[in-house]
Order: C-alpha cells, then sequence, then structure tokens
C-alpha cells in the first residue's frame, strides 16, 4: 500500500492555506517569516503548501508571530496540526480508498451536508444491495475485489450519522426517478426504499423528494453536495462524478450553490408529502 504521506492530506492543506492567510494579513513575506521562525524560506514554503509536518508549537509560534489571539482560532489550527498526519479510519480499506481520501475527510470533519441528487440516493443513505448494484455498474475499471470493498467503505462511511456527541446533519433532495430505479436484484430496491422512509424520521435528516413532473430549478444541471464545518472553517461544494469529485470553494462560488439549493428545497416535495410518494412507490413496485 502506498504511503499516505506521499499525497498531503486535506487536514494539511488547509493548515497551510490558513497559516499562508494569516501570514499575509500580518504584512510579513516568506522571508521575513522564516526568519522569526529560525528557518529557511523553503521550510515555510513548503508548510504552506501541505509538503512539510508542522507541529503544534511551531503553529503556536507562528501564529504568535503573527499576531493572531483568537484562542477558538488557535485551537482549530492546533487541532489540525496534531491530526494532519494521522491515518483515517479509512486507511484499512487499501488502495480503493485512494479516490475518495478528501471526500472521506471532509465527512469525518464536517457537521452538516446538503445533498441534491437527480439520479441515485446519496452514498451515506445507501444501504449494502443498493451500494452494491450502483458500484457494480459505474465501476466499470474495478475487480469484483475492489467493488465489494468500495461497498464496505461505502457503508463504513455512515457512522458519521450516529457518531457522539454530534452525529452529521444530513438534507438530501432526491431525484424521484432515482426512486424508480431497476436492478437486476429487486430487493435491493426494496430494501433502499424502506430505509428511506425510516431515516427520514430521524433527527438530524431531511429527506425530500424531486417530483418527476416539478418545474424547472437550479439541480437540472447536476448533483451536489454543499458541506458545512465548525467555525472557522469555510464551507465546501462538492462535485460528483464517475471518477470521485471536486471540491468548490471561496465564498461567492458557495453562494451560488447555496442559494440553488435553497431553491431546490422550496421546488421539491415536502418531507411529509416525500415520504407518502417513497411509501406509494415501495407499495406499488416492490409489494
Amino acid at each position: 500500500m502506498p504511503n499516505q504521506r506521499a499525497r498531503p492530506t486535506l487536514r494539511r492543506r488547509r493548515l497551510g492555506e490558513q497559516l499562508a492567510a494569516k501570514r499575509v494579513q500580518a504584512g510579513l513575506g516568506v522571508d521575513a517569516a522564516s526568519t522569526l521562525m529560525g528557518w529557511d524560506k523553503p521550510t515555510l514554503s513548503k508548510v504552506e503548501n501541505a509538503r512539510r509536518h508542522i507541529s503544534v508549537k511551531e503553529v503556536h509560534d507562528l501564529l504568535g508571530h503573527y499576531g493572531v489571539t483568537d484562542s477558538a482560532f488557535i485551537e482549530a489550527m492546533t487541532a489540525l496540526a496534531r491530526d494532519a498526519g494521522k491515518k483515517g479510519w479509512w486507511a484499512g480499506f487499501g488502495d480503493v480508498a485512494g479516490a475518495y481520501q478528501d471526500l472521506l475527510s471532509v465527512e469525518t470533519d464536517a457537521e452538516g451536508m446538503r445533498f441534491f441528487s437527480p439520479s441515485l440516493v446519496p452514498g451515506l443513505l445507501q444501504r449494502g444491495g443498493y451500494a452494491r448494484q450502483v458500484i457494480n455498474a459505474a465501476a466499470i475499471t474495478r475487480t469484483d475485489e475492489d467493488k465489494e470493498a468500495l461497498a464496505r467503505l461505502r457503508l463504513a462511511r455512515q457512522s458519521v450519522l450516529e457518531r457522539s456527541p454530534n452525529p452529521l446533519r444530513l438534507w438530501a433532495v432526491i431525484g424521484e426517478a432515482a426512486l424508480h430505479q431497476r436492478f437486476p436484484d429487486p430487493g435491493a430496491m426494496r430494501e433502499q426504499l424502506s430505509y428511506l422512509l425510516d431515516v427520514s424520521h430521524c433527527k438530524g435528516i431531511t429527506v425530500q423528494v424531486m417530483p418527476l413532473d416539478c418545474h424547472g430549478h437550479p439541480g437540472m444541471v447536476g448533483m451536489f453536495s454543499i458541506v458545512n464545518f465548525p467555525s472557522p472553517w469555510p464551507t465546501v461544494v462538492n462535485l460528483e462524478n464517475i471518477r470521485g469529485g471536486t471540491f468548490v470553494e471561496g465564498t461567492t462560488d458557495v453562494a451560488v450553490f447555496e442559494e440553488a439549493f435553497d431553491q431546490i428545497v422550496a421546488t421539491a416535495l415536502s418531507p411529509d408529502a416525500s415520504r407518502e410518494t417513497i411509501k406509494k412507490i415501495l407499495e406499488e413496485k416492490h409489494s
């Protein structure tokens, strides 16, 4: 298995970006900041570009030189320094988790996620049979062994919904077409629909259905998820595709997706009406 340190973790990249931002705010160049730390210029550059580990003490010292006094921010930075080099829980899944490392890290650190998924049930709400059917259809270059590992990984991700003391808050708007999907194993869809009904009653989880006969809305261009983190970390957007996903960051760009999600929610069926729709499909097609 490849050494995970060969690829900077998302946590290390975020730490480097925040430290660089604070240096700029303090009006210090890389040379000046390096001198204050007793480092050469390449060392600080490597820290800011997530190519060098930085200790908790070094984070404290850097932030002190930058004049940062916000205790909550300092604690967030030092927590990142402590955790940045740690292997995630997904390390046990081997190479199959590599393409999803950033997504898994984001889900682990997030406090809330909002999904719009027009053609399939979001991974955090998938059951085993459904997940396997989707992976078998989509992971066209994977071996059977890899596909099974991916299915187990997908189910393991869902532990964030039950973590203590702060379970992930989830809001999913799912296209009705996804609920009519047909698989070689008919039991997979029956199990999935039943689970959606059950989980829609859980605290912190909201499920809505976008009906087939809905009006136009921003989600017609594709699926996305909005990820919220505890302060001071900014919200990001994940755009999923057949090869994994990419992240959209930046206040202006993220705000577009947040406004789009609000319009999607307003267009979709209410949570109660969504449950009735799911129940009707389950009874008519899977009884």
